[in-house]
């Protein structure tokens, strides 16, 4: 039997690392093409920390560019892929007000030159599409399920749930295995510094070094379904290796507030959060819904899924990976 060969674009983000580590320790024929803008030893690096004993020769990272389709149809006419796990793209709600067109069409046209792609040289691999929470109108009923009123409420949201309907038409006309994953907010040591979670324990370890002397934040009592994105990645994996072409909410389950989170950091450090913590509502994104969380009860009755990682634990790992790289 040949080995089992999966492309999964963004391979270098978080959850990329980690979903290579779970292909890698629950799949022994498996080749892993990974396509990255990052240096190789970087992303070695980094997949070494979750998982030491993998073979790095199953993995082969390319410097594919997604907004070239006759360079992705030259790829796959060449390399016949079994699944693709397509996590590449811009990724920042926030930056995505500043050209709002610009943005949605590059979110949009990797995965229409990706799919395009395998049309036209006659291969349909299994498909596992990053879909957003982003999407879920904000007068949703919680929690929120594949069935909840969805109204993107960004435009990177908006992109997101262009993709998500065309990942259903692709599916009904075609009869391809080809499914989103709704994926509510996750985190891990490996988050970009522009990100809440991240910002927040910088600026707790500035406070705690004297660097600093206030965190100014918008909302103590918004609250957000966070997950561990090692969780997530193996959510993506299941699903992945699924033969039915079901789309699924990929979450906790459970509402964290943002209080809680700047506790725990706090808590880390003895430090009083209210001696340095201010409220400025300026800073909240107008039409934001102040409470978030998923409802993963799909996931877990069809695939035996859910997260293994509480929240707590999560923010300390984060915190004692950001310290030993100070």
């Amino acid at each position: 039997m040949s080995p089992s060969k999966v492309l999964i674009t963004g391979i270098s983000g978080q959850d990329g690392i980690y979903l290579s580590s779970h292909l890698l320790k629950n799949y022994e024929d498996i080749e892993i093409y990974g396509v990255t803008r990052s240096k190789e030893d970087v992303f070695f690096n980094n997949l070494k920390k979750v998982n030491d004993k993998f073979e790095p020769k199953n993995i082969k990272l390319i410097n594919l560019n997604l907004y070239n389709k006759d360079e992705l149809k030259s790829f796959f006419s060449e390399t016949i892929i079994d699944k693709i796990a397509h996590l590449s793209g811009p990724s920042s709600v926030y930056r995505s007000f500043s050209d709002p067109e610009s943005y949605k069409r590059l979110i949009i046209d990797q995965f229409d030159n990706l799919t395009n792609a395998c049309i036209e040289n006659n291969f349909q691999p299994t498909f596992f599409q990053a879909g957003s929470s982003e999407m879920f109108s904000s007068k949703a009923a919680l929690p929120l399920s594949e069935t909840s009123e969805m109204k993107p409420r960004s435009p990177y949201a908006e992109a997101k749930y262009t993709l998500h309907n065309r990942v259903i038409e692709l599916r009904n006309d075609m009869n391809w295995n080809i499914k989103s994953g709704i994926m509510f907010n996750h985190e891990s040591e490996f988050r970009a510094n522009e990100f809440l979670i991240m910002k927040i324990i910088n600026t707790v370890i500035d406070i705690k070094e004297s660097n600093a002397t206030e965190l100014i934040i918008g909302s103590l009592d918004h609250s957000r379904d966070w997950s561990y994105a090692m969780d997530i990645a193996e959510a993506i994996g299941l699903i992945l290796f699924d033969d039915n072409p079901v789309d699924y909410v990929i979450g906790s389950g459970e509402g964290n507030t943002i209080r809680n989170l700047i506790e725990i950091v706090s808590n880390y450090f003895d430090i009083d959060y209210k001696s340095f913590t201010k409220v400025d509502e300026n800073l909240l994104r107008e039409g934001d819904p102040s409470n978030i969380v998923s409802n993963p009860i799909l996931i877990r009755q069809n695939l035996g899924w859910e997260t293994r990682t509480s929240f707590e634990s999560m923010v300390k790992k984060i915190i004692n990976y950001r310290l030993k790289s100070i």
